[in-house]
């Protein structure tokens, strides 16, 4: 069983007077950090019957299956962590003309939240420090429109209806002019989309993180974390140039701060845990005389450990060991990370992503529980093993200088990132029946 971490912040008393609800917590809840540990809310299991080959091994209750426009139909199960909140598990895709889902991930969930104020005096980590997971809060039904409210039953709290369950446009699809002057039909090829959309509510002390994950019907994933809720009003007193002006005149100081979000994903690509992950690089040439500029694309393996950071023109994907497409291409996800402010206080938010090799001790990319995992941030754990089984660590940051305009409440700002399929279909998964036979080169025959 891991010791119970330490739930403190750094420097002096926090000014933002943190309410931690954990004081009063069973043990079993407060050492809820591993998806095993008895703190958990693990996903019963799927009743003592044949169920079919491609549900989710959960019960119906914990059980999450959408069919998204283009037929395109998204399964997993979901449990609740009394740290992490929200985890999804066993998460498959199935778009038209595969004859069953593809498995994308095992389990993909927050790893951590971390805030530190930048006058130095305060610094925490909201999802093993506060009451993050304890603090799930209730929605309306105005808050989930079209959709289902799930009950949640959180270990020492009780059942909070916490996890909503809907779909959202997000916009054009695709959009295809097949212009005749080109020899096509003159037909316009267009359409709409949508993404299943789940979401939960919890509390950090003043602030509020909405935690969101999206799944779009080309096989797209999509994760933000929007932060909302008040500013803290015990940290107006930040001096010139690690504070804001707030309210009447040049008085009251709201102190910046930044907002490090971690992520940690667990592939099982073809539903197998063992990938590949790729780095890409592209050089860009200078033209010479009249000519144009060349751009090459190199391709690294990455085989150990690493601590990477995004620059132009570089990505990362994981590549299944188990599966092509019908093109005869390993399936993969390309990770496509939003706009970050990187953080380098401290030596866990210096990179962008990490890829580790699986252990199970390591849960949290800070302030993690074990005492037995070779250090207590996820820094700390690339030491240079061979990857067989990786596990992806994504973190974006968010340096958050206040404004009038954050009070009161505060407006959401969001900070996430995507999962783009690469390969996992031979063609757009929404490609319309009379354009199905393009593919490849034109006139081919393929």
């Amino acid at each position: 069983m891991p010791e119970t971490p330490t739930r403190t912040s750094t420097g002096r008393e926090p000014r933002r007077r943190r309410a931690f609800a954990l004081t009063g917590l069973a043990v079993t809840a407060l050492l809820g950090g591993l998806a095993t540990s008895p703190g958990a809310q693990a996903a019963p299991a799927a009743p003592q019957r044949a169920a079919a080959a491609d549900a989710p091994a959960c019960s119906a209750a914990y059980r999450i299956e959408q069919t998204l426009d283009g037929g395109t139909t998204w399964r997993m199960c979901w449990h609740y962590n009394t740290l992490a909140g929200l985890v999804l598990d066993d998460v498959s895709y199935q778009p038209k003309g595969e004859a069953a889902p593809i498995k994308v991930l095992t389990s993909a969930r927050l790893a951590q939240v971390h805030v530190p104020y930048d006058d130095g005096q305060a610094e925490y980590d909201d999802i093993t420090g506060t009451d993050f997971g304890q603090a799930l809060q209730n929605l309306r039904p105005a808050e989930c429109p079209g959709g289902t409210i799930k009950t949640v039953k959180v270990p020492d709290t009780g059942d909070v209806k916490g996890l909503c369950a809907t779909t959202r446009a997000r916009g054009h699809a695709y959009r295809l002019s097949d212009d005749e002057s080109t020899g096509g039909s003159g037909k316009l090829y267009s359409a709409q989309g949508k993404d299943l959309l789940l979401y939960t509510v919890n509390k950090a002390s003043w602030y509020e993180y909405i935690t969101e994950w999206r799944f779009s019907s080309d096989g797209t994933i999509t994760s933000n974390v929007g932060a909302t809720g008040s500013l803290s009003p015990y940290d107006y007193d930040g001096t010139d140039g690690k504070g804001w002006p707030i309210g009447k005149g040049a008085t009251a100081y709201a102190e910046s701060h930044s907002h490090n979000v971690f992520w940690r994903l667990n592939f099982g690509l073809d539903g197998s845990p063992k990938a590949k992950v790729e780095q890409y690089d592209s050089k860009v040439t200078a033209p010479r005389g009249a000519g144009s500029p060349t751009t090459k694309t190199t391709r690294t393996p990455v085989t150990k450990e690493l601590a990477g950071d995004v620059k132009d023109m570089r990505w990362w994907r994981v590549v299944s060991k188990a599966g092509k497409n019908k093109d005869g291409h390993p399936r993969s996800y390309e990770f496509v990370p939003g706009r970050s402010s990187r953080f380098p206080g401290r030596s866990f938010t210096k990179h962008d992503v990490y890829f580790t090799e699986y252990k199970k001790c390591e849960q949290y990319a800070s302030d993690n529980p074990s005492a037995h995992c070779g250090g207590t941030s996820v820094d700390k754990w690339v030491g240079g093993e061979t990857l067989t089984h990786p596990i992806t660590w994504v973190n974006i940051g968010f340096h958050h200088i206040a404004r009038d305009e954050d009070q009161q409440p505060m407006p959401v700002h969001w900070q996430g990132f995507s999962l783009a399929p690469r390969d996992v279909t031979a063609m757009n998964p929404l490609t319309p029946a009379d354009l199905a036979g393009q593919n490849g080169v034109p006139g081919n025959g393929s």
